[in-house]
């Protein structure tokens, strides 16, 4: 972390702080966060204005000052509460403030889902990082710091749930509440406290849109930022701090964890895609494409009497297009089906695969292998909700992986004032629902296999059936 930031001061602010103390980073609006003591704070930022950056450090702040405090840290995410964690173990080296114990503790193996990870100070102090789930948060009393809380799978009991935290102030003094997130529908449980009125407990507010940012020092071109958006309510709600759409996640822990399975698989032996026996369960492939910005992520099911067993999630980056064609050649040789991401950079490759693989398009009388997958908003209505059906259903078996399991939970599916719904992923470093796309993909080409046309009708055919049947014959898009 660097100390030197006073060039990125708004003109006419100076921070107080100089160097070498690790506040003299802060921004003049990260500065006035930081600095307000009020026990009740929430703060309403645009994205990538640093909220999480800010408010871990004040944490740190507080643990080194008043040696045996406790801190603890929730996020919509595992991902998110970890990033959150070692924002604060990067404030505490700013500080020179020795950190005497990292802990972590999963519900079992290494790739299990994560209870809780915790940094412990040589002064006694600690701060504990927990995904924002009810069940995570109850324990120790201890201030207690909401990111992005707006996006909590389940905000209204979570926030049941961790209030208890701050009540005793027999144990470390007064405790402090802090929730810092980007809106997310009016209605919403950061709303209603944001508009709340009245009562004893009175909230300090910080709202910080992009354009306040700028004004405060950060270096950003709003324009380019706005144009590369090309989204003005998207804009609207995350730079501008409206309240407009609702998110809510598709996926939840409680539904991705049942499904992870000890035989599933991520890779297989070469030998898999060459000598696979006319008899062995059919596999279908899922195929989201990327190319300089996002991985290719081949999802490969194997069905075993309709349950959907992963054989293979093969990820690709930054592979050329034709190294592509070479490696995804033999599988799709393989496959039953495969479903392919035909939009943007996956166009090209995906007229190849057609021409020598053909295409599947039954309204067309087009029986190939290959569907080529245009993801407007129609298409994704339709797509994500059968994946998630699936997970209900727990005819799915997927790795253990921390990976996939944050990448599955990072879909929201978003309403809007309107009542016009979609569905969206934040880019993380570790992707943009890379996986979850093409497993969403596998799952349609498995829903729809290649089969012999028969003039039987079939005694008995379940409405499961049916529905199938009949979506064969409706138009994708």
């Amino acid at each position: 972390m660097s100390s030197n930031a006073t060039s990125l001061c708004a003109p006419g602010w100076s921070n107080p702080f100089q160097a070498p103390d690790p506040r003299s980073m802060l921004l003049e609006y990260q500065h006035r966060y930081f600095a307000d003591p009020s026990r009740w704070k929430i703060g309403l930022w645009s994205r990538q204005t640093g909220k999480d950056f800010t408010t871990s450090g004040e944490a740190v702040a507080d643990c080194h000052a008043n040696p045996g405090s406790r801190w603890m840290i929730a996020a919509p995410s595992e991902r998110q509460s970890l990033e959150s964690l070692d924002k604060a173990k990067e404030w505490a080296n700013a500080f020179a403030f020795a950190i005497a114990e990292i802990t972590e503790d999963r519900e079992s193996g290494a790739e299990t889902l994560l209870k809780s990870s915790e940094i412990k100070f040589a002064n006694g102090s600690r701060i504990r990082a927990v995904p924002g789930k009810p069940n995570t948060v109850r324990g120790e009393s201890a201030n207690i710091i909401l990111t992005e809380f707006n996006f909590f799978e389940t905000p209204a009991e979570t926030w049941r749930a961790i209030l208890p935290s701050i009540t005793n102030p027999l144990r470390g003094g007064e405790k402090k509440v802090r929730i810092i997130t980007t809106p997310n529908g009016i209605g919403s449980q950061t709303h209603k406290l944001w508009t709340k009125e009245g009562g004893k407990v009175h909230w300090s507010r910080h709202k910080v849109t992009i354009h306040d940012a700028k004004a405060m020092g950060l270096p950003v071109d709003i324009e380019e930022l706005r144009e590369m958006f090309a989204d003005p309510d998207g804009w609207a709600q995350e730079f501008e701090c409206e309240f407009l759409d609702t998110a809510s996640v598709l996926l939840p822990y409680d539904l991705i964890i049942p499904c992870e399975n000890p035989l599933a698989t991520c890779a297989v032996g070469p030998d898999y895609w060459v000598t696979r026996a006319p008899g062995a369960p059919p596999v279908d492939l899922g195929i989201d494409f990327g190319r300089k910005k996002d991985l290719t992520v081949s999802w490969a099911l194997e069905d075993i009497g309709g349950f959907g067993m992963t054989r293979e999630v093969l990820e690709l980056e930054k592979v050329s297009t034709p190294d592509q064609l070479d490696i995804l050649r033999p599988r799709i040789a393989k496959a039953r089906r495969v479903c392919f991401d035909y939009t943007g950079p996956g166009i090209g490759l995906g007229d190849l695969l057609v021409k020598e693989f053909g295409q599947w398009d039954p309204d067309h009388d087009r029986f190939g292998k290959i569907e080529i997958c245009n993801f407007t908003n129609t298409f994704k209505l339709e797509l994500f909700p059968k994946l998630k059906m699936r997970f209900e259903n727990r005819m799915l078996g997927i790795p253990t992986l921390i990976k996939i399991r944050e990448d599955l939970h990072s879909v929201n599916r978003i309403v809007t004032n309107k009542g016009n719904v979609s569905y969206g992923a934040p880019h993380s470093p570790d992707g943009h629902a890379d996986r979850c796309v093409g497993l969403a993909l596998a799952v349609r080409a498995a829903s729809n296999p290649v089969t012999d046309f028969s003039y039987e009708s079939i005694p008995g055919a379940s409405r499961h059936d049916s529905h199938h049947s009949d979506r064969s014959r409706t138009p994708l898009i």
